[in-house]
């Protein structure tokens, strides 16, 4: 289950905030948490954005911690309005588009010689 919460908008949208164990992709060790934001046109649309991207496990329990008026106004002005970042508690750090949570890390390549 996942801590979080949510805050519907006086445009009756809603943002949705999860804190989720980081998905495993290769070469990114787990275990790890990770804050996700979601604007939806509802809570349900918000969770089924997140499992269609692969995220299947994403239920949401009441609304111990909604989404603070920072992660609203962050999520609210990306063009996608899925964001995450891996250190929830650290404002320093930069809000992330959702591709790069799942896609694999780049690789460099051997260097020949």
């Amino acid at each position: 289950m996942a801590d979080g919460g949510f805050t519907r908008l006086p445009g009756g949208s809603v943002v949705v905030a999860l804190s989720l164990p980081r998905p495993q992709v290769a070469g990114v060790s787990a275990g790890s948490r990770v804050r996700i934001l979601v604007h939806a046109a509802n809570r349900q649309r918000a969770l089924t954005r997140l499992r269609n991207l692969g995220l299947r496990a994403v239920y949401l329990r009441g609304n111990t911690e909604p989404p603070t008026p920072d992660e609203v106004t962050a999520v609210l002005h990306h063009p996608d309005g899925l964001v995450w970042r891996a250190a929830p508690e650290d404002d320093s750090e930069l809000w992330h588009p959702i591709r790069a949570l799942l896609r694999p890390p780049a690789t460099t390549p051997a260097c020949g010689g």
